[in-house]
C-alpha cells in the first residue's frame, strides 16, 4: 500500500528550510542596505542596524515597509 505520509513530511521540511532560507536572505539584503545606503548623520544608522540585528525578521520587515521608502523619496537611493 501506498502511503502519503513520507511525502507530505518531506515537503514540509523542505517548504520550511525553503521559507527559513528566503528569510534569511532577506535579512542579510536588508542588513546590507541599511549599511550601505542609510546616511550616517545622528544615531538612525545605529539604531536600524540595531533593531535589524536584533528582531531579525520583524526588524528587517518594519525597515523595509517603513524606513527604505522614506529613504528613497528623500534621498533617491
Amino acid at each position: 500500500m501506498f502511503s502519503l505520509l513520507p511525502i507530505l513530511l518531506h515537503l514540509l521540511f523542505f517548504s520550511r528550510t525553503g521559507l527559513a532560507a528566503l528569510a534569511t536572505i532577506f535579512w542579510i539584503w536588508v542588513l546590507i542596505d541599511c549599511l550601505t545606503k542609510e546616511p550616517s548623520e545622528g544615531n538612525d544608522k545605529v539604531a536600524w542596524l540595531l533593531f535589524i540585528l536584533f528582531v531579525p525578521l520583524v526588524g528587517a520587515l518594519v525597515y523595509y515597509f517603513m524606513r527604505r521608502p522614506e529613504r528613497v523619496k528623500t534621498l533617491g537611493h
